[in-house]
């Protein structure tokens, strides 16, 4: 048995991915049965096709891209470039920072996530050594659509996170070997802002880009974002979500109905949260409290997360 999970973040999260790795090649026990980290997916911060989560700005240098890609890749795993701006133009095809980083991982191991038919066409003429793979951000809840993505050249096709305990048109999808599920969305069921809070996000990292061009005294507000639908963001709010899946059902239901791919979303989530979210899915039980210590005494020993002692005091 095999149970592919993909995981978020090549920037924020890099540190404490790899050590997930160490940790699994150190403990195996502590991990469930069959547990394969399949892939890391995100971006390189600020990159114009990216979409879905906004980085304020932030921007790697070529040698942290370089290495990150080469350090993933030599576990094994694959680095999925999520290029899902919905609001992609020819011009924007020409970003150096974006066609940088597909050079840097343009060694036929990696793979990137898209939504735009443009920069799609683009990757597959320019890049045809890298996998492609349909995002959940089309929303595609349309049975016969889904079996039509299904069968395009797709590495695999992120299903819409709304499908997750439709049972029935789960039983019905003819290649569940090629779909990927969604396991701890944090939006609500059938938001009504989804698609509206990804073109937002395209647009604020349009807006950050430009802005670097400008000079101070006129660069361009950034807009915020504000969902009042947004307000669960951890594996222990958003249980009572019916889209959330446990991983008991992982192991007793989905992967015996064929599907072994499972996605974990987080690529700015705060790293606490994702501990515990990693270690929910991916360690048994009875080594949970053992995983989560080992992941943040590693984090911290590294200094991606601090503890601050208190002040010294004078008495009297």
């Amino acid at each position: 048995m095999v149970v592919k999970f993909h995981l978020p973040g090549l920037r924020y999260n890099y540190p404490l991915n790899m050590f997930l790795v160490s940790m699994q090649k150190l403990h195996p026990e502590y991990f469930r049965e069959g547990v394969q980290i399949a892939s890391f997916f995100g971006e390189f911060p600020t990159s114009l096709w990216a979409g879905g989560r906004f980085c304020n700005g932030d921007q790697c240098d070529a040698k942290f891209v370089q290495e990150v890609i080469k350090n993933i890749n030599a576990q094994g795993i694959p680095v999925r470039f999520t290029y899902t701006n919905p609001s992609v133009t020819e011009h924007d095809l020409e970003d150096a920072y974006c066609n940088f980083c597909m050079r840097a991982a343009d060694n036929g191991m990696n793979e990137v996530l898209v939504v735009s038919p443009v920069l799609e066409n683009y990757v597959r003429a320019n890049y045809p050594g890298f996998k492609i793979n349909s995002s959940t951000c089309k929303g595609i809840l349309d049975m016969e659509e889904l079996q039509e993505e299904l069968e395009k050249d797709y590495n695999l096709v992120v299903l819409d996170y709304n499908l997750n305990h439709d049972f029935e048109k789960l039983e019905k999808i003819q290649r569940k070997d090629k779909c990927e599920i969604l396991v701890n969305a944090c939006c609500i069921p059938n938001c009504p802002r989804r698609k509206e809070h990804y073109a937002a996000i395209a647009k604020q990292n349009r807006t950050v880009l430009k802005n670097r061009t400008m000079p101070r005294e006129h660069q361009i507000p950034v807009e915020g974002w504000y969902c009042e639908y947004g307000d669960k963001n951890s594996i222990h709010t958003i249980k009572e979500y019916p889209t959330y899946v446990s991983p008991e059902a992982i192991w007793e239901k989905y992967v015996p109905m064929g599907y072994v791919n499972f996605k974990i979303e987080g690529r700015t989530a705060n790293l606490f949260q994702l501990v515990d979210t990693y270690c929910h899915y991916m360690i048994k039980p009875e080594y949970e409290a053992e995983a989560r210590f080992m992941l943040l005494t590693n984090l911290q020993n590294s200094r991606i997360i601090t503890v601050n002692k208190p002040r010294q005091g004078v008495w009297p």
